[in-house]
């Protein structure tokens, strides 16, 4: 095992918006307060009554996909919680990962790309 999954991020115009449409569909608590995030106007989580969370990230322009239509697909990623993002990065890339964006390391994270271009995040684990 080379990570633990923190959450599933859905972009969207409005983070506060979805988070509260979800937590209508699924329960649980808008922006409960987590060592892992910080929430204010551009990303909101959800915390599941099931453990699952999901978090909602603000896109510009964001454009929603359309099923099935491959012009407008759809737009979510993975966050993965890694204890040291160099080895996490080497493992995942002889895995067959691509690095798309190694800038923001000095905030925790590095952004991937799976074989089939989707992307990731590997987040460095708060202590």
């Amino acid at each position: 095992m080379i990570a633990d999954l923190q959450c599933v991020v859905l972009d969207c115009p409005d983070p506060l918006e979805l988070a509260r449409f979800y937590a209508g569909l699924l329960g649980g608590e808008v922006n409960r307060p987590d060592r892992r995030w910080t929430c204010d106007d551009h990303w909101a989580t959800l915390h599941t009554p099931a453990g699952a969370v999901l978090a909602f990230q603000q896109v510009p322009g964001h454009r929603p996909p359309r099923w099935p239509d491959p012009a407008h697909p759809q737009q979510a990623h993975l966050d993965l919680a890694v204890a040291d993002l160099d080895a996490a990065g080497h493992q995942v890339l002889a895995l067959g990962a691509t690095l798309l964006d190694a800038t923001p390391e000095t905030r925790g994270w590095r952004v991937y790309a799976d074989p089939a271009g989707h992307p990731f995040c590997l987040i460095r684990e708060s202590a």
